[in-house]
């Protein structure tokens, strides 16, 4: 006998909602903190897991879009951004800068291999370039003795348009500032930029938000800036977590990772959970199976007690997580059991709240990876407004 098969099967009760309000709310926090700047969108990872495609609708009131990626710019053009691009690691080789002659893109110089190639680069239209500084960071950039020189050489160039000026700070999120804080990286700056035209870019979110003219006051040095660079608090984390949290910042998560309990387990004293287990209960417990796990993204290395809610009641995980589920525990829900609504982070239902910082925080990880580390294979989709109030 020939088998049938359902037509349309119940999907895996796990999803992402990507919340575009979030997006919007939180750029214009970057305008409030920082008035006087022009403001990037940084998109890079493909709009750090949200998605550009997705992600887009609540970023567009920026002035512009920073990324890495040049398929990812060719997808900005194809939503139909017309304004700037700019590529924060520039030009991988020569043939790039073909690409960004076609797509009118920025991008920045920060080795004398690049300048070698715009040198070498035929094209009619001169480009755009953001010359970076390695002001400590030692990532990227010229040192500042060699900073100037390498400006002269971009300025003698026909395929150079306008040159701007720009750095990035390795620790704006330390309070009390490091011996490599802010105040030394833009005191190292100034001195090799002075008298230099050109428009500046310093300030990633950290500095934005604890660096800014309206929140630096006189504690904190204040960064000015013709261009801020908005990432990680873009997507509704804070970028000095756990010093402070979204509700300081005024931040709202743009992602929310939900799932549901798909099995419950009465658990007896001495009873143990998972993988390895490493969990005991001590007493009489209740515990629900969410279908999610490291595949899907979240953290293996979350041990018990990572925050989660269960129809919008915060409890805590057990065990280990598994490839495709992980256990919480339901003494604070009694109520919950199979199809119960588990927030793994962002909103849940009744306006609960689970930011994402905490999550990572007990997973001894950042927001930004767990964002990032979200699996192709779970669907992801645009909310509506009614998806967060409900």
């Amino acid at each position: 006998m020939q088998r049938t098969f359902q037509a349309d099967p119940m999907p895996r009760p796990i999803e992402a909602l990507i919340h575009t309000e979030a997006l919007a709310h939180n750029l214009a926090r970057v305008r409030a903190a920082q008035p006087d700047a022009r403001v990037w969108a940084v998109v890079k990872a493909n709009a750090y897991g949200h998605g550009i495609e997705r992600a887009f609708e609540g970023l567009r009131s920026a002035d512009g879009f920073a990324l890495l990626d040049l398929a990812e710019a060719a997808t900005l053009r194809a939503l139909g951004w017309r304004g700037p691009i700019l590529l924060l690691e520039g030009a991988f080789e020569p043939r790039d800068l073909e690409l960004c002659s076609r797509l009118n893109l920025w991008h920045v110089v920060h080795c004398a291999e690049q300048i070698d190639w715009l040198a070498a680069h035929k094209t009619q239209q001169p480009q755009r370039i953001f010359l970076k500084m390695n002001s400590g960071m030692n990532r990227l950039g010229f040192r500042p003795e060699a900073y100037r020189s390498a400006w002269a050489r971009l300025d003698a160039l026909p395929q150079v348009d306008e040159i701007s000026l720009m750095t990035h700070f390795s620790n704006a999120d330390a309070d009390p500032p490091s011996p490599l804080g802010v105040a030394l990286q833009v005191a190292v700056f100034d001195e090799a930029t002075r008298d230099l035209p050109g428009e500046r870019s310093l300030a990633n979110s950290a500095a934005i938000l604890r660096h800014g003219p309206v929140a630096g006051g006189s504690l904190r040095p204040c960064v000015k800036n013709d261009w801020v660079r908005a990432g990680i608090l873009s997507y509704g984390s804070a970028p000095d977590f756990p010093e402070h949290d979204i509700r300081h910042w005024d931040l709202r998560p743009a992602m929310t990772l939900r799932s549901r309990l798909i099995a419950t387990q009465q658990l007896q004293p001495g009873d143990c959970v998972g993988y390895g287990s490493t969990y005991r209960a001590h007493q009489a417990q209740r515990i629900g199976i969410v279908a999610c796990g490291y595949a899907d993204g979240y953290p293996r290395h979350a041990g018990t007690g990572a925050p989660a809610l269960v129809d919008g009641v915060r409890t805590g995980t057990v065990g280990r997580v598994s490839m495709d589920m992980l256990a919480v525990d339901l003494t604070p829900v009694p109520a919950a059991g199979i199809g119960s609504e588990v927030t793994l982070w962002g909103h849940g239902p009744g306006g609960s709240l689970l930011p994402i910082d905490e999550v990572a925080q007990a997973a001894g990880t950042v927001g930004y990876e767990l964002m990032c580390a979200l699996a192709a294979r779970v669907p992801a989709r645009v909310a509506s407004a009614a998806a967060v109030a409900a």
